[in-house]
């Protein structure tokens, strides 16, 4: 923005000669011919698809399309409730993933407040109150205290004027602003002396600005623009599910190919009967229940989140924080307060105590040198208004006893020389009881200079190059802490004064040590992250040696960290930068965003699982290409907002460690399903292998698989999704990144484990029906008629009365089921008798029964049916027993 550098560097008059503009302001005719040409001062927004689009994407994922698939085929096939049935699911399921998301983009909508709705603008020489969109280069505008600035804008007028630039810059230092040519126009943009940036706000002091720059020109259009440009990367579990869907299709297309070609050669089907025959192997394969269930899984782990202030705008999202492997942070605002406080008062060679008689004069001199205010709460406290700095001086006052209303009354303003960035220091004159005095506080290298005396335990003394050294050196410790030090001092005036004067001859009174302080809950959550294996890391435009004191003081690095800052990042290469992250004890600052943007990147190729926290127009463009972006919400852009995944609204840290545990059991849950889902499909499956291999009646009918899928299996799985974090769960390391969702163990202990048993002992429910009335192995078996009704019905029960056992069996991969208590998830009670009460309304509800190939089963059937769930909760956890004694 090769304008901004050229206006600094003009005069005040040159400038608005340069924009065509005037004191004045612009004509009502030249800002609406300049809003044609310019366009409205808006936000550039990232351009979404249209809604019909994302809807029509949650119906045409490889999932979904593999379910169309099998629709389709079944329809062709002539079992046109399948298809219907089929079709169905994939209909409520995208329906209920796209509500879902537009509810969280609502959510986050609702928090967007970041540009200034109205602003206060000087046209045809009288001042207006306008609509921020409608200003245009050449406005010439009114920056009052607490107001955000608009646009881009060259200032022409200060007085005392203060920016809150930390959305911009991340730091939370008041920067000062002046309507001077800059001394030089190099360097970066956010130096500029005279320019201010829309996305700042105005802290203290007013002032007047003519707009240059507008809407997408602005550097905060700048930087939207570079967050919309990066792409939406894959969650790790949509990158799984990819996997997951690919593997069960070609295991069912495969299967379904194998057994059409068994039945047509050795099992004498005809070749209809055999395409029949294959559409029911690829049906049994596919778990027709995982891609609701998975939704719904995941709204629960939304909604959780939900109550812990944490709005998420992808449901994958809730699981990716769990895979997290790095975190990248900005300071200000995120691990700290994003407010000063007093920390230390020195005088006389020490850090004085609170009710010292020295420091209290020392804040009281300061206090009078300040153009913050305070005001009482209803039920005490205070609320603060102006510069962080002056505020908190102003707080630290009043909590001593010196209360500002108070201070004024006593010794009233009779005139300030006001700080600007050249001076350093601000002067304000009091009237006291024995006459006028000077109050001065700012940088002590401006202040020391000018001072020839020092208050020393309670004596006036000259000020020698000993203590002018004792001083010095105060200060750097102060310094070396991470702490912004003022110097403060007083000189006593004549009556008669001149502002020439004022500022010499001074007696130096103390030093005030102040700092932002961290976060309370912050160090409890860095080190519950570094329990859990996931590394964190500053990534900051705040200076360097406070960044690397604060990373110290809330236990973000063990030892002194290495501070790489901008500069330096900048010179170095690819490989260099990859391998800055060997060092364990690391911060970055001085950053630009497309520096983040950069450390991002460098970890994906190490093979992290990037996080990044952050609140400003400068995390945006790294919100938005890592892995998962978590914005601040109740501060923060939203630019910041609109790139990241999960929203926090209460812009607590802490709940990012909150949010990693609940991502880790969401995965953890998922795999608990999915193992449970996929146990199901060995005993739906069996049944056709045998009616070819065996040429016995078919023991269950693909409708009656799809009870199983879409009815009885949905709830129970739903329950495993809201299961509690399992004991040590933060104590683990994150998966690696090519950990398999679905690896060989699962498929070993669902379909060679867990899903053989279901299929023995419900294909022995089906013929326990022919062996009581006195079948015999060897003899013909009736395939219609009510022996065979009632026969497939108890498969059906059985594959039930399996699942019930499965889903305790199914809570953990290695503990027992009853560790922690066998019915504490109470929805898992809730499951199975819903389950259950599917399968009697299958069974006794005669259009139902009708529909499905059912028939009612007495109490001696389920008498029979009883002990399967015992026997298959046992025989897993005798496994596990197993498994448990060799390791």
């Amino acid at each position: 923005m090769q304008i901004a550098f050229e206006l600094a560097a003009l005069p005040a008059p040159a400038v608005l000669s340069r924009l065509s503009s005037a004191p004045q302001g612009l004509t009502a005719s030249e800002a609406a011919g300049r809003l044609r040409r310019y366009g409205p001062n808006l936000l550039p927004r990232p351009q979404r698809e249209p809604w019909y689009l994302r809807l029509a994407t949650n119906f045409s994922h490889f999932f979904a399309l593999l379910l169309w698939v099998g629709a389709v085929l079944a329809w062709v096939a002539g079992m046109r409730e399948l298809a219907v049935a089929i079709a169905g699911v994939v209909l409520v399921n995208g329906l209920f993933s796209y509500w879902q998301e537009y509810e969280a983009e609502r959510a986050v909508e609702e928090l967007e407040a970041m540009l200034p709705h109205q602003v206060t603008v000087r046209r045809e020489g009288q001042e207006r109150s306008l609509a921020a969109a409608g200003l245009v280069p050449g406005d010439v505008v009114v920056l009052r205290e607490g107001e955000a600035i608009p646009a881009d804008a060259r200032v022409i007028l200060s007085e005392r004027l203060r920016l809150d630039t930390s959305a911009m810059t991340g730091e939370s230092r008041p920067v000062p602003r002046s309507a001077d040519p800059a001394a030089d126009g190099a360097g970066a943009l956010l130096a500029l002396p005279n320019v201010v940036l829309a996305g700042s706000s105005v802290l203290s002091g007013h002032g007047e600005a003519v707009i240059f720059a507008t809407g997408a020109q602005t550097e905060f259009g700048r930087i939207a623009q570079l967050t919309g440009r990066q792409r939406e990367r894959p969650s790790p579990l949509e990158k799984e599910l990819r996997w997951l869907t690919r593997l069960v299709a070609i295991l069912a297309v495969s299967m379904g190919a194998v057994f059409y070609a068994i039945g047509t050669v050795f099992g004498g089907l005809t070749p209809v009967t055999a395409f029949l025959f294959s559409i029911g192997i690829i049906v049994a394969n596919v778990p027709e229940g995982l891609l609701p269930t998975l939704t719904l899984a995941l709204a629960m782990g939304v909604r959780r989140m939900a109550a812990r202030q944490a709005v998420v705008k992808r449901l994958s999202a809730v699981e990716a924080l769990g895979a997290a492997t790095i975190i990248f942070t900005d300071k200000t605002g995120t691990l700290t307060e994003n407010e000063m406080t007093v920390e230390a008062v020195w005088t006389s060679g020490r850090r004085t105590p609170d009710n010292d008689g020295e420091a209290l004069e020392v804040l009281r001199v300061a206090a009078l040198c300040c153009d913050a205010y305070l005001t009482p709460k209803p039920h005490g406290g205070w609320n603060a208004s102006g510069d962080p700095t002056e505020t908190a001086i102003l707080l630290a006052a009043a909590s001593r006893g010196l209360r500002p209303e108070n201070l004024q009354q006593q010794w009233p303003r009779l005139g300030e020389l006001p700080f600007d960035s050249v001076r350093k220091r601000m002067t304000t004159i009091q009237r006291g009881p024995s006459g006028p005095f000077a109050c001065v506080k700012g940088a002590s290298t401006e202040v020391l200079p000018r001072s020839t005396h020092v208050h020393w335990n309670g004596v006036t003394l000259p000020l020698d190059n000993a203590l002018r050294n004792q001083i010095r050196e105060a200060r750097e410790a102060l310094a070396s802490g991470g702490l912004r030090v003022l110097a403060v001092a007083t000189r006593p005036l004549p009556d008669t004064w001149s502002p020439t004067e004022v500022e010499r001859d001074l007696t130096f009174l103390g030093l005030i040590a102040m700092h932002d302080p961290p976060r309370p809950e912050v160090p409890g959550a860095i080190a519950a992250c570094r329990r859990a294996g996931v590394r964190v890391v500053m990534v900051t435009g705040d200076d360097p040696l406070t960044a690397g004191e604060i990373a110290l003081e809330i236990g973000l690095t063990q030892s002194k960290p290495r501070a790489v800052s901008g500069d330096e990042l900048a010179r170095l290469s690819m490989i260099e930068v990859d391998a800055l992250f060997e060092n364990p004890d690391l911060l970055f600052a001085r950053v630009a965003p497309e520096q983040k943007l950069q450390l991002v990147e460098a970890c994906q190729r190490r093979g992290d699982v990037v996080a990044v926290t952050g609140d400003g127009v400068n995390d945006a463009p790294a919100l938005k290409r890592a892995d998962i972006g978590v914005a601040m919400g109740a501060t923060g852009t939203d630019v910041a907002r609109e790139a990241a995944d999960v929203v926090l609204t209460d812009d607590n840290f802490a709940s990012i460690a909150a949010a990693i545990e609940e991502g880790r059991t969401a995965y953890e849950n998922v795999r608990k399903f999915v193992t449970y889902i996929l146990a199901s499909n060995i005993p739906e499956l069996v049944p056709f292998i045998l009616f070819v291999l065996l040429g016995i009646p078919l023991p269950l009918t693909i409708m009656q698989v799809l009870a199983v899928d879409l009815g009885t299996d949905l709830v129970p799985a739903l329950a495993l999704g809201a299961e509690r974090a399992e004991s040590g769960l933060m104590l683990r390391p994150p998966r690696p990144r090519d950990e398999r969702l679905v690896d060989r163990n699962l498929l070993l202990r669902a379909y060679a484990w867990l899903g053989m048993l279901e299929a023995a002992f419900s294909l022995s429910m089906f013929f326990a029906i022919y062996w009581l009335p006195g079948w015999r192995p060897g003899q013909p078996m009736a395939d219609t008629g009510p022996l065979y009704l009632l026969a497939t019905t108890m498969t059906l029960a059985g594959i039930v009365a399996c699942q019930v056992g499965n889903v305790f069996a199914c809570r953990s991969l290695l503990e027992p089921a009853w560790r922690g208590g066998l019915f504490r998830n109470r929805l898992i009670l809730a499951g199975i008798a819903v389950e259950l009460a599917i399968l009697c309304a299958l069974i006794y509800a005669p259009p139902l029964a009708s529909a499905f190939g059912l028939a009612p089963l007495a109490i001696s059937h389920w008498l029979l049916l009883a002990p399967l769930p015992l026997a298959t909760l046992l025989a897993e956890e005798t496994r596990k027993a197993l498994l448990r004694s060799r390791r």
